[in-house]
């Protein structure tokens, strides 16, 4: 179970659909709420494509284009740092959303799958930052094929469609929980995640900024 942990405490901590699930109720407010529930299920289906492709296809992607992985995690520490600094000073993206919003429900003429890729799921569920995160985990795969692998496959696949599951609960019930909290709530709970999405993007960075100056220094006897 350690993989299984380490997987998806860290994609949670990146995706935190929690947080997700109030912008996405903002996004989607003005929405049928069976258009809305469809449009979440796209959105769990899309993040658990990218991020299974992420684990187990990113590593050969970038060692095709010859880039490291702590160089991937200094960009990806990058992207979800500025992520978070600009959540935390930009206006109530929720608020501001909401009052974007058509007041009436939408036409059922656009498929719930196209409305749900784009900015749904990319970048707003599963962002850069997820996609570095979820490739840094695929490239400490064990090496060879032995039963060390098959776990490593099996509870990084259960990690990714826990997280999934856990999307489309929340962005299905996001009017609900909004509801529940309220707009000062939603508040503090969006601040708060976009300090921690901060917070992360530095120690991501951090770690691969250590490894790339520790291959600087040449090995002691």
């Amino acid at each position: 179970m350690t993989t299984f942990l380490l997987a998806f405490g860290a994609l949670f901590s990146i995706v935190n659909p929690f947080s997700g699930a109030f912008i996405f109720f903002g996004a989607t407010q003005g929405m049928d709420p069976k258009l809305r529930a469809a449009v979440s299920r796209w959105v769990s289906i899309y993040a658990f494509s990218i991020v299974a492709a992420s684990l187990y296809v990113g590593a050969y992607v970038l060692s095709f284009f010859g880039i490291s992985i702590p160089v991937l995690r200094v960009a990806g520490g990058i992207i979800v740092s500025m992520s978070g600094w600009r959540m935390l000073n930009e206006p109530d993206a929720t608020e501001q959303r909401r009052s974007e919003a058509p007041a009436y429900p939408r036409s059922l003429d656009t498929p719930p799958s196209r409305l749900a890729f784009y900015p749904l799921t990319m970048p707003l569920t599963t962002g850069p930052g997820t996609i570095s995160v979820a490739i840094s985990i695929g490239a400490g795969r064990p090496p060879g094929f032995h039963a060390a692998l098959i776990a490593f496959f099996l509870e990084t696949l259960a990690a990714a469609l826990l997280l999934a599951l856990l999307v489309y609960f929340l962005y299905r019930h996001s009017a609900r929980i909004a509801d529940f909290i309220g707009a000062t709530g939603t508040t503090i709970i969006v601040r708060l995640s976009a300090f921690l999405l901060f917070c992360i993007g530095i120690q991501v960075f951090w770690n691969g900024a250590g490894e790339l100056l520790s291959s600087l220094i040449p090995a002691s006897g």
